[in-house]
């Protein structure tokens, strides 16, 4: 064979390879977009942008104290009889029968007993049986004085107790002080909170949240947002189930929810979960949470 001969059936069967390769690349290829074209939109969890309650708030410490109290020192040999002291009483209920007067209760409320001591003076030693009315719980925070201005009478407050870890007691701000401590910088104020199970005892630690600038607000989902520097983006549905990518100006979060300023109108349907599978203008199928 000659060369010239075998230059041109190499080149033939280098093109015929080439041509090849396209034509299989584009056979695969149509295979796999009319596969995958068919591909219906992802499930996505969506919810309405409903009015949401907002607050701002105030961690603070205190420590709970009885509406009322009232300790009763009685000497154990004016005892008639073994020390039996009932847990609740009303008033005018009997406390302790002595030799000479018997005690009763000035108020309803909790008995205890705080202790054996001796007399001052060294003589028969006596018992204090104390008396709690603690159907109300009072307690005194100190605030720092940068909230002065919020404080006042009646905001909401709320409190938990380590003895109920999971359980929230609701009150409010009961009064407040009419100067700032210069020593501490603070703000000493009353709350008072229903003790109605008599769950709240006096002299333990309340961990209490002050909610002051109540209001009412359009909120979303704290896993429905995106952040991208200092910007926040929602996926906004459309009736076509279209997801648009929206930029949203946010504001306080609160119990899994975030405050939305503007970009959002209630009732709107936005992308609660799931923001990875969503692609900007891709239709999804809607899930209502």
């Amino acid at each position: 064979m000659k060369r010239s001969t075998k230059i041109t059936t190499i080149i033939v069967i280098f093109f015929f390879i080439i041509a090849a390769v396209i034509i299989g690349r584009t056979m695969i290829g149509n295979h796999f977009a009319k596969k995958f074209g068919k591909r219906p939109p992802p499930g996505i969890m969506v919810t309405e942008v409903i009015q949401t309650e907002f607050s701002e708030k105030i961690e603070s410490f205190g420590t709970a104290v009885s509406k009322k109290t009232e300790t009763f020192r009685i000497k154990k040999n004016q005892l008639s009889s073994e020390l039996d002291l009932k847990k609740y009483v009303k008033k005018g209920d009997l406390i302790v029968k002595l030799k000479d007067e018997n005690v009763v209760a000035p108020f309803s409320g909790v008995l205890g007993v705080r202790g054996l001591t001796e007399d001052v003076l060294g003589s028969d030693n006596s018992v204090i049986i104390t008396l709690d009315d603690i159907s109300v719980i009072y307690s005194d925070l100190k605030i720092p004085e940068v909230f002065a201005a919020v404080m006042k009478k009646g905001l909401p407050v709320e409190a938990k107790f380590s003895g109920y870890k999971n359980k929230i007691y609701f009150g409010e701000i009961d009064g407040v002080s009419s100067r700032i401590n210069a020593e501490t910088r603070s703000l000493l104020t009353r709350i008072k909170i229903n003790n109605e199970n008599f769950e709240l005892i006096p002299g333990s630690l309340l961990e209490v949240t002050v909610n002051y600038n109540v209001r009412n607000s359009i909120g979303v989902p704290d896993t429905s947002l995106m952040l991208e520097g200092n910007k926040a983006f929602v996926y906004k549905v459309s009736n076509e189930n279209t997801a648009n990518k929206v930029e949203v100006k946010i504001g306080i979060r609160d119990e899994g929810y975030v405050e939305v300023i503007s970009g959002l109108n209630e009732g709107d349907i936005i992308v609660a979960e799931g923001l990875k599978k969503v692609r900007p203008r891709g239709k999804i199928k809607p899930i209502k949470n």
